[in-house]
């Protein structure tokens, strides 16, 4: 599930129409959020993923995390009928206690500088370090060569972040492949996991699968 809205604008984000009004991203397509964002009530997002008959529930965006206040309440609704819930977040905003009570798995990616967002924006020392003390929480760093490397040790020794994985930055097959056979040694060295974008590797930049 996609949740619109941003805190941060990457440049390279793959998913701009989640908030890109100004055509800031490497797009420089200015979407419209009459087009693009739907309100719709907790319940009525229940029903619709129930529909599915999945177990797990990823809720990504955008920044998920701008919204806690009706997640809570989805979350809520969703792990009292046994589905499982997982956040994507940039690693920017605290999480709710509400929703670490209910057993929530965060997928933290904080943002490198090549996102091209200042330091002091991708950056909130209070947010990631609460993230880095749960079990429950995964963080990947999105790279496009060997020197990013160095700049996610900083993370992880500034934050004491123990499950690391990186994932090669590209908008295309292409670009995915080419950034993975440049950083994948480097990162088996360094002992951390290394993931692919398979959304990409097998839609392209489809949407809507």
């Amino acid at each position: 599930m996609r949740l619109g809205g941003c805190n941060l604008s990457c440049r390279w984000c793959d998913t701009p129409y989640t908030w890109d009004w100004t055509g800031i991203s490497d797009t420089g397509i200015k979407f419209d959020p009459n087009e693009e964002l739907h309100r719709m009530p907790v319940g009525k997002v229940v029903e619709r993923l129930l529909d599915y008959a999945v177990g797990l529930v990823v809720i990504s965006g955008g920044e998920p995390l701008n919204q806690q206040k009706r997640l809570v309440s989805l979350v809520d609704e969703l792990t009292r009928r046994g589905v499982e819930i997982e956040i994507e977040t940039n690693g920017t905003r605290v999480p709710d206690k509400r929703l670490i009570d209910a057993g929530v798995r965060f997928n933290v990616s904080p943002k490198l500088s090549h996102a091209g967002d200042p330091a002091e924006r991708r950056i909130a020392p209070k947010a990631l370090r609460a993230l880095a003390g749960l079990p429950s929480s995964t963080f990947k760093f999105v790279c496009r060569e060997v020197a990013d490397l160095d700049e996610v040790a900083e993370f992880t020794n500034t934050f004491g972040i123990a499950s690391v994985w990186v994932m090669p930055e590209g908008q295309s097959r292409e670009e995915v492949d080419d950034h993975m056979q440049t950083l994948v040694s480097a990162v088996i060295d360094r002992g951390w996991n290394v993931t692919t974008r398979l959304h990409t590797l097998v839609w392209g930049q489809k949407r809507g699968v």
